[in-house]
This record gives C-alpha cells, structure tokens and sequence, in this order.
C-alpha cells in the first residue's frame, strides 16, 4: 500500500539508499559537477554515522529486526552486512527499503535487465564490450555497478550517482499517487531513470502503477533556444514538494524546480483531483537554498522549523529599513512569494510570509488546538543561523509527530527545541536505551533524535533529503 497525506503521521513505509562505493569515487576536480562541496569519508559516513540512521529508522518501523540485536549485527567481524543490500545478511526490511535492493529484484527478470542495460548503456554512452560485461553479472551485482558505476573488480565503467543517498528528489507520494522526478543536473539523471523502472516494474508498486505522475518537457522544446528554452524548462526534484495535508501539497520554485514544472504539476493534479489546494513558495535559486525543505520542514501539526532569514520578522523589518531609506533591492536574496492555488478557482490566495501559510496549514488544514508555533535555526541567532541551516537544522524527518531526526551539530538549533520543551537525545543514546527498556518507540514524544553528522552534513543533505516516505498514518 502506498499513501501519505501529511509530513508527520507516523511513518510505516519509507524508501532510502545506503551510502554505495560510489560516494567514496567523489574526487576533488568532480565534486561540484556531480552536486557535492566536498569529499566525504566514506568508511566513517557509512559505520560511524548513517547505519545509526538506518537503525533508528527500523527500531521504529520495524522493531523486530533490531530490538535486543543491535551489540550482534554490530560486531566488527559482521562487516556491516546487515546494512549491505548486496549481502547475503541485509536485513531486508519490507518497511525500510533501499533502492538499490528494489533495483537487484527487477534485474531478475531477464527481459526487464536486457532493457534497463541496453537504457543505461545508451545515457551513459557505453561501449558494446562495456555493455556485455554488464550482461554477464548477476542481479545483485549488476544493480550495484549500475548505481556506483563500478564492476566488481572495482573497475569504473561511468560516473556514480553519489546524489542516490538522497531518495527524497526522486519522488514524493501524494495521498495514493506518487509523482517521479525531472532532475535539474545531469548528476541524477541516472538515479532518476533507475527510479522509474523501479516503480513501474517492482511489486511493491503493483497498485500504484496506474497512478505514477510523470511531467514532461513541452512539446518541441528541443527546438528552443536561449531565453524561450529557460523558461520553458522543466524540472523537479522531491526536495521542493511537500504533502503537508490530504487536501494541501505544497511546491518549491528553487534552484531545481522551475515554474513550468509547477504549472504541469498543478494542472495534473486538479485534473485528477488528487488534491483540492496547491502552494507555492518561490525562493532564490541558490545553492544555500537549493530546495524548500532547506529553509523548513514540519515537526509537529502546531510546530515548524524555520530558517529565520525568510522569517516575518526579518523581513518585515528590512522593508521597513528600505522604505525609510526609500530604497528597494532588487532580486532580493531572501524575498519569497507565496501564492496558494484552489481547483475550480481562478484567483490565487497570496500570503505575504512563510509563517502565514504554515499557520494557516496547521489552524485549518490541521486542525491544531494550539496556536503555531516556530523554531528557528541557530535559535535565530547569528551567525549560528546560517551555519545551522548549511548543515540542514532546518532538514528534519518526522518519524511520527512530534519525533523528528536530526544532526549533532546543530547545537544551537538543539538548544531552541530544548526551549520549546523538547527532549534532545543523540541517535546512540537512543538506540541504548531501547535495547534496554528505558524507552519505547512506541511511546516516545516531542523529541529531537541528533545522528552523529560530521561526514553526512558535507553531503548537503539531512534526514528529511534522505528519506521517501510512501505510506504514513494519517494525521487525524
């Protein structure tokens, strides 16, 4: 079963990617053409922080498949088999899935692997011999070479697609509908065409198959050029959508997602009526920013967490510095528009700041018995503010609500949820007092879960990048 209607019902199902060899191929004179600032170390990405992430997210999934396991599938003789999709020892998880285990099991079917080579080969402008040597290997070993771009005698063949650890952009579910991605960079296309033989073709989508959303470029868009090709482009990416209410979807126009696409969405949508409201909040397109759920994510149906340089606050107070200096700066680098769409309604609603429309999703699309309430990054506080919300504070997966996953090094971040009464535990703590029954997934509440980050935060992405929820609870 695949629904999601809100950010924060409790999360059963939720597709992820384990960080492959192919993130440890990211090399200097690469690392920003493949999206990546830095080169991150992938041994302590891999067993000192993420497998923390994959733990935590099963102890509430799937409890059964760590609870009072954890000191065993951890010894260092295991070799981290139990986090491996291509071993013989993963965990295999039907609630917490990885896409590169979803790949092996389509590659079985040797008409559907004889296609997605050929595919692949052809984007990746293969060589016939590179393309036979593709054949040969099995599907375990074939659906990791073709995400890191490597054989099993660690010959690279192409480039890898070290963006897969963030399966947040590769679609998001809307209510019982799953819209695909159009990624912006040529560093996802790979991923993006992986993605959709996966939920076209695996089991897991069976029932869903005839409610995949795909968007496509106008027709005769090849033919375009210059300007009139800009600003007809067409490209989305996950980070930029959130399903934050049954009857609500909210869409970035950002870096990555352009306002042709978010034309195409709406109008699919309406058409279908998979939603009755869409919203749209444009930002800067900029790297600090790329997507929306950089600048804020959900915590609770009363609680959001927000980066405050696009806080009312702020900006109320710099239209009043500019208009007493009657001086207004154009393409300001932190000017947001927000303008709510309603099917069967010709006229947009338009809200003047982020925490309008967030207070009008919790009051009425929510229901909150509350007023809103935000927490800033940084605590607003500069310039933790902006370190923060570089290395994602403002990036938080909801397990359940009011139960969101965040980084350690956020300590100003933490200490502003500490403030509205959160308890603030790091993921090992956690995990230990789990296994030994001081604690409950069950009925843990209002806390923020901080996973050792010093590698994942260079990546550019938090939990909330690093997760596709497709079947949550419904908030009620």
């Amino acid at each position: 079963m695949i629904h999601v209607s809100s950010e924060i019902g409790k999360l059963n199902r939720v597709i992820i990617h384990s960080p492959d060899s192919g993130l440890g191929k990211v090399v200097p004179s690469k690392a920003q053409d493949w999206l990546f600032e830095d080169i991150v170390d992938l041994k302590n990405i891999r067993r000192q922080e993420y497998d923390y992430f994959v733990k935590t997210l099963l102890y509430f999934l799937d409890t059964d498949k760590v609870s009072g396991k954890l000191a065993e599938i951890d010894k260092p003789e295991n070799g981290r088999a139990f986090y491996k999709p291509d071993d013989t020892h993963y965990h295999k998880s039907d609630k917490v899935l990885d896409m590169q285990y979803l790949l092996s099991d389509i590659l079985k079917d040797k008409v559907l692997k004889n296609e997605i080579v050929a595919s692949i080969c052809a984007l990746e402008r293969c060589s016939f011999a590179q393309q036979r040597l593709l054949n040969e290997l099995n599907p375990i070993e074939l659906a990791k070479a073709l995400i890191s771009g490597s054989l099993p005698d660690d010959r690279m063949l192409f480039a890898p697609v070290p963006n897969f650890i963030f399966t947040r952009d590769i679609g998001i579910t809307i209510n019982d509908h799953i819209l695909l991605n159009k990624p912006a960079k040529e560093a996802r296309r790979r991923e993006s065409f992986i993605t959709k033989y996966v939920f076209y073709y695996h089991p897991v989508f069976e029932d869903s198959r005839e409610k995949l959303i795909e968007i496509a470029d106008d027709e005769l868009f090849f033919l375009l050029e210059g300007a009139d090709r800009e600003h007809k482009q067409v490209t989305l990416e996950g980070g930029d959508i959130m399903m934050v209410a049954s009857n609500n979807l909210l869409i970035g126009v950002s870096e990555r997602t352009t306002p042709n696409a978010v034309n195409k969405i709406i109008d699919a949508l309406f058409k279908k009526e998979v939603v009755e409201k869409v919203s749209v909040i444009k930002i800067p397109p900029k790297r600090d920013f790329m997507h929306i759920d950089t600048v804020f994510t959900q915590v609770k149906r009363d609680t959001w967490v927000l980066f405050g340089k696009f806080s009312k606050r702020q900006l109320e107070e710099k239209d009043r510095l500019e208009k007493m200096y009657n001086k207004k700066k154009k393409n300001d680098e932190h000017q947001t528009r927000i303008m709510q769409f309603i099917n069967g309604k010709r006229k947009p609603i338009v809200f003047d700041y982020l925490e309008d429309l967030l207070d009008d999703i919790s009051q009425n699309d929510l229901n909150a018995k509350h007023p809103t309430q935000f927490i800033y990054s940084g605590d607003d506080v500069f310039p933790y503010s902006q370190r923060e919300q570089w290395t994602d504070s403002c990036n938080l997966l909801a397990i359940k609500e009011g139960v969101v996953v965040g980084y350690d090094r956020n300590h100003h971040t933490a200490e502003a949820f500490a403030k509205h009464d959160f308890r603030v535990i790091r993921a090992a703590e956690l995990l230990e007092k789990f296994e030994n029954k001081e604690l409950s997934p069950e009925t843990i509440e209002n806390t923020l879960i901080m996973l050792p980050s010093a590698e994942l935060s260079r990546a550019r992405g938090g939990s909330h990048c690093m997760s596709m929820p497709i079947l949550r609870e419904e908030v009620r």
